[in-house]
């Protein structure tokens, strides 16, 4: 269940990405953000009830309702027109917490590949909170380009490998997620550093002046 889930984690960060590149406008982006959210808070809630008091499992479970929160957060600030500064703070949280969840993966699940995914997330996370919390507006287009990417590394090809049978090598997997990281992301940096420049100053014409 948690594997259809995160196939559609996929979906939602690739729509977010497109919103943040001006591909989608946010109101109708608000709209799946709101179905996956919804997505996202029902199935941790399923497994924890049927985990049999399992700490481990609830363990697992219960790192699912951040990112769930954070959709719901984004649909209905979307909607309403709200400021999203909180969504910015939230995120900050969730990328603290992300730090753990990975942790979590590296030494008890021993589980690399997520454990590296959760860093993906942290990281993403953080850049959502300099983007939206702190205002650094500059950044946008590059957070939307690793938005929209991490959608693909992070939920969808994951997801499709899981549900296929096909999620092998586990050491491997997390080496390539973690060189793929380093790669695309550091280079994504000066690829979008137009984005990052102030607009130059239109100069004025005299006429323009006296007017």
């Amino acid at each position: 269940m948690a594997n259809a889930g995160l196939l559609f984690v996929g979906a939602v960060l690739f729509m977010n990405g497109l919103i943040l590149l001006y591909k989608v406008t946010p109101r109708s982006g608000a709209v799946f953000n709101l179905f996956v959210g919804a997505l996202q808070v029902l199935t941790p809630t399923y497994l924890i009830f049927t985990a049999g008091n399992d700490p481990m499992k609830i363990l697992a479970a219960s790192g699912i309702y951040l990112f769930g929160f954070t959709y719901l957060y984004v649909g209905v600030g979307l909607l309403a027109g709200l400021d999203n500064d909180g969504v910015g703070y939230y995120s900050l949280f969730v990328a603290i917490a992300a730090l753990g969840y990975s942790f979590v993966n590296f030494h008890l699940f021993k589980d690399y590949p997520f454990g590296v995914i959760w860093l993906y997330w942290a990281f993403l996370w953080f850049l959502f909170f300099l983007l939206l919390g702190l205002k650094k507006d500059g950044l946008r287009i590059y957070v939307g380009w690793v938005t929209a990417i991490e959608g693909w590394v992070t939920g969808v090809i994951p997801a499709g490998l899981l549900l296929s049978g096909y999620w092998k090598h586990p050491d491997e997997t997390a080496i390539a997620l973690g060189v793929f990281a380093v790669v695309v992301f550091f280079a994504l940096w000066p690829l979008t550093r137009a984005s990052r420049q102030p607009a130059p100053a239109i100069p004025t014409t005299g006429a323009d002046a006296s007017t």
